[in-house]
């Protein structure tokens, strides 16, 4: 029975992930999603993060994290070398987005972006009757404090793979605890979309 108190995204990342696959999470944060796949799919599991807190955060956890800045790539790593390279809600915190996603592509089998949906209709409402910036659970900073350099939907990101011969493999989309099934780029808060080279 899955465990309750485990974010969505991360179960769905998890379900995504095969059992025993090597594994670098870029941007990895706090290292929870990457404990999760440690203890439920006993990945081999490598993590690079920039906050240094992070990764002390990660170390108290017994996980391998390097202190690193994913903008400029993973020239440390052979073609290859990972079967998934996760990109969890820190791709649209980087400036090069297409550089990052084909060093990803180059390192690892698949690549699983998350990402929150900045066409979701709350988001629309928030700036449509409010005038101002979404701010949500998905969206949760304010326009002068975010961390986020891009703001993109499902369609945008869809365009993107097309425009750069990037196979979507699969999608997955939330709104919420809820997975969403219908109009993703109008319900759905985030989306978790693993990718391949054509």
């Amino acid at each position: 029975m899955p465990n309750e108190s485990v974010r969505p995204d991360h179960r769905i990342i998890s379900d995504l992930i095969d059992p025993g696959a090597l594994v670098m999470d870029l941007g990895c944060g706090d290292g929870d999603l990457l404990a999760l796949l440690v203890r439920e799919k006993k990945v081999k599991a490598q993590g690079i993060e920039l906050k240094e807190v992070s990764i002390y955060s990660c170390v108290e956890k017994g996980l391998s994290v390097f202190h690193g800045d994913i903008e400029t790539g993973l020239g440390g790593y052979a073609d290859g070398s990972f079967d998934f390279v996760i990109l969890n809600q820190s791709m649209q915190e980087v400036k090069d987005v297409d550089f990052l996603i084909r060093e990803a592509l180059r390192v690892a089998k698949k690549v699983i972006v998350g990402f929150p949906n900045m066409a979701h209709l709350r988001a629309r409402s928030y700036l449509f009757f409010l005038g101002r910036g979404p701010v949500s659970a998905s969206l949760p900073y304010r326009w002068y404090d975010t961390p986020n350099v891009h703001y993109l939907s499902v369609d945008d990101f869809r365009d993107f793979c097309a425009d750069k011969g990037i196979r979507i493999v699969e999608e997955r989309f939330l709104s919420g605890n809820r997975r969403v099934h219908l109009w993703p780029n109008l319900l759905a808060e985030n989306a978790v979309v693993v990718i391949a080279k054509s």
